[in-house]
């Protein structure tokens, strides 16, 4: 025979296994709404892609229209395609490098040589990142006017790689500071060089900052629209963002070519993904590696 108590205990767990049950169907009902709302959107741009415009208009709305590749097609004999996909991976390569090199040098800077205010400019540096794109298209337009850069890829690169270094910068002092400078001074004492102990000992440890920042500024860089929108105004700089503004739909009731503005969402979408699927556990390792002492 069961006591009292023991009834009460029996209870407990009953209700303790039923709130852990309620909690793990809340938990899953979260997820498949957050994942919905995630989804839906980029299944939207891709069936808006395939579809004709009269498919995209109809009322109501045909969540499975026929496919027709007719707009990856159109795209082609609006745009110079391929030469916008040339720029825009040139633009973002030689953007990325030269993020990474300038942040390298400065975040070594900052992580080794103590001098009054380093922490202070530090931050400043930083706080740049506050300030909108759109209020420093101006004096940009003037400087790079003045250095004969404006319509090139030179131009861009230097634009936005100053926009992306300060954050860059921020995220490779925390790996360098990771090593231990005696280290170094045990390297020098040896007869390295300043450049091999860059190599041989900074680079391995801050290859997972590298690679992550290398990545987020790739993507920075290749979806990037405002700047190229700004500065460049033939087709040798333009990229392929820019031809979100380029397309036409000539005498179509519709409105925008919101068919074609899909296709091009993606073209410049669908690489970003694929690389952010192979790279997703070197982009959590960077982006959490420099906290970790």
């Amino acid at each position: 025979m069961l006591d009292a108590k023991d009834i009460g205990l029996q209870n407990r767990e009953k209700r303790q296994g039923l709130s852990i049950e309620w909690g793990r169907i809340g938990l899953y009902a979260a997820f498949l709404i957050f994942a919905l709302v995630v989804i839906l959107p980029i299944y939207w741009m891709v069936r808006s892609s395939f579809a004709t415009s009269a498919d995209l208009h109809t009322s109501p709305l045909n969540y499975f229209p026929p496919f027709t590749f007719s707009n990856f097609t159109t795209l082609v004999q609006q745009v110079p395609f391929f030469r916008y996909v040339l720029n825009s991976l040139t633009f973002s390569i030689t953007t990325t490098i030269l993020t990474l090199v300038a942040s390298f040098l400065a975040a070594y800077a900052f992580a080794r040589i103590q001098f009054p205010g380093s922490g202070l400019i530090l931050w400043i540096l930083l706080l740049t990142m506050a300030l909108p794109d759109i209020g420093t298209i101006v004096p940009l337009y003037r400087i790079l006017a003045g250095l004969h850069l404006l319509d090139t890829i030179g131009g861009l690169t230097l634009v936005l790689g100053s926009a992306l270094t300060p954050f860059t910068v921020w995220v490779l002092v925390s790996f360098i500071k990771q090593v231990p400078y005696e280290i170094e001074e045990a390297a020098i004492m040896d007869g390295a060089t300043l450049p091999q102990i860059f190599i041989r000992i900074l680079l391995p440890v801050t290859r997972p900052g590298l690679v992550t920042m290398g990545l987020i500024n790739f993507i920075n860089a290749w979806n990037n629209l405002l700047f190229p929108l700004s500065f460049a105004a033939t087709e040798a700089s333009k990229t392929l963002s820019v031809s979100i503004t380029e397309v036409y739909n000539g005498y179509s009731p519709y409105g925008k070519p919101w068919e074609l503005i899909m296709t091009i969402g993606v073209t410049m979408v669908a690489p970003v993904v694929i690389l952010i699927l192979f790279s997703q556990k070197s982009i959590v390792r960077g982006l959490t590696g420099g906290a970790v002492k």
